[in-house]
């Protein structure tokens, strides 16, 4: 009788632990199923607002020979987009669309929502019209004549945190409507010290073709806009990096009103504190912003602000670091105040400031040109005249005439120090140049095969010659 007992309890014993693996393996694969439905519901959501763009332009002809040919070929490149709005706003790279003459977008496949083919129908080619362009965040905004689209939200960015999960949505090498996981790896990666830019980084797969496409968190709203990755191979080896929504928020809004970035400033230098800085100088915090200089006569100084000040908040917002700190004065506009609330001496102080904007972009005039109409072969450059549409993008001339030098052709067919973007040239060997057709003019007065010339150039309210030896 014992015996049988302990049959039937070594039985019961052997029946309830399958029953807890099969209700376990059960739970699990719920679990499972739940996690892929998600991710299908997020790309069911997220591939309509994500397109693919096809630029058409020109840039320097590669070579052979170690020295460049100077030629100038048509150039075509794809990207990723995305769309932000429901009339055709669509946010991108600034290197997917620069220099390009020609724009068109691709819609995603999946706008057919009636289709249940795998293989879906490919959309149109629909004519783009570049908006604006910033160099500064890498971030353009074009335009398609398309209403009803479907946008993705942006979502708050500061909310990102290390390990959260990404997908990254674009056309890599060219395959539209593809989606790739990761998590987050850095939330405000710094590729250099103080460096003007801060990114998400993601070990999501992001390829070339992907730059200009969204990186998605799991409620489906873009988080960043994936525009570069750190690779031997070419591909991606997991150190991608998203431009962080926040940034492309503002970007976005001002390029769509006023064509530009308006960036605000106070007239300071501030750094992220790193823990070698607040030992060196004494800082209780090890973490945040410190103001490194204070410029004369300007707005910060008139306020009070002294250099080594602390900044603890910026209208009332935590500052965790410079770059930070930049981006939330280029959100305000000119004229208005703002709060800073700043440790001197281990006292908290509040003083207000008023925000000015920073009045020149050179990069500003790389969309008002085109090869065809405003090359400069022999300098390898492409300039504007300065007229009444130049004038007010330029800072306070010495002489309101002459040629602004809005790019370059990345050749320089001469030996001498690089002309940049932004100036404007004067005179070439002592003759007033005044029009594009001036400058053009003295230029192939010349037929040697080397020749010299000097312009005489104004550069940030400054005057200088530059001698060019021009080999051809």
């Amino acid at each position: 009788m014992k015996r049988m007992w302990s049959v039937i309890l070594l039985l019961s014993y052997f029946s309830l632990n399958v029953a807890y693996a099969d209700n376990a393996a059960n739970i699990k694969s719920s679990v499972l199923v739940d996690l892929n439905k998600s991710f299908e519901k997020i790309g069911a959501s997220v591939m309509p607002s994500v397109v693919q763009i096809f630029a058409t332009g020109y840039e320097a002809e590669a070579s052979s020979s170690e020295i460049d040919s100077g030629m100038i070929a048509r150039h075509a490149s794809s990207g990723s987009g995305v769309i932000v709005s429901e009339d055709g706003y669509i946010v991108t790279n600034s290197h997917v669309v620069k220099g390009a003459q020609h724009l068109r977008v691709q819609l995603s496949l999946f706008m057919d929502t009636q289709s249940h083919s795998a293989i879906k129908q490919r959309q149109a080619l629909i004519p783009a019209r570049l908006v604006g362009i910033d160099f500064e965040t890498d971030l353009a905004v074009l335009k398609i004549e398309r209403s009803g689209l479907v946008p993705l939200k942006l979502a708050d960015s500061d909310e990102v945190r290390v390990g959260h999960l990404s997908l990254v949505f674009g056309s890599p090498r060219g395959l539209d409507g593809s989606v790739g996981m990761g998590v987050v790896s850095a939330v405000a990666r710094q590729m250099k010290p103080d460096s003007p830019m801060v990114y998400i980084q993601t070990d999501a797969p992001i390829n070339p073709g992907n730059s200009g496409g969204p990186l998605v968190n799991m409620s489906g709203h873009v988080i960043g806009i994936n525009t570069f990755i750190i690779s031997k191979s070419g591909g991606s080896e997991g150190l991608g990096f998203a431009i962080p929504s926040n940034i492309v928020s503002n970007v976005y809004q001002q390029i769509k009103t006023v064509g530009y970035v308006h960036r605000g400033l106070i007239g300071v230098k501030a750094q992220t504190i790193s823990p070698t800085l607040a030992s060196g100088l004494g800082l209780d915090k090890i973490r945040g912003v410190i103001l490194s200089d204070v410029y004369p006569g300007s707005s910060a100084e008139k306020a009070g602000l002294l250099v080594g000040d602390v900044v603890l908040s910026l209208n009332g917002k935590t500052m965790e670091n410079a770059r930070q700190f930049d981006v939330n004065l280029y959100r305000v506009k000119a004229g208005d105040v703002v709060t800073l609330k700043v440790i001197r001496d281990k006292q908290e102080l509040q003083l207000r400031v008023t925000v000015l904007e920073r009045s020149y972009d050179p990069y500003r005039f790389t969309q008002m040109v085109s090869p065809e109409n405003n090359l400069i072969k022999k300098l390898g450059i492409l300039g504007l005249n300065v007229d009444k549409r130049t004038l007010p993008l330029l800072p306070p001339l010495r002489m309101a005439s002459g040629v602004v030098i809005a790019a370059s052709t990345n050749y320089a067919p001469y030996w001498a120090e690089n002309l940049k973007n932004g100036d404007v040239i004067h005179s070439v060997n002592k003759e007033t140049v005044n029009s594009l057709d001036d400058l053009k003019r003295i230029l192939a007065q010349s037929d040697d095969k080397e020749s010299v010339f000097v312009l005489q150039v104004e550069r940030d309210g400054r005057l200088m010659f530059i001698p060019l030896e021009i080999l051809e």
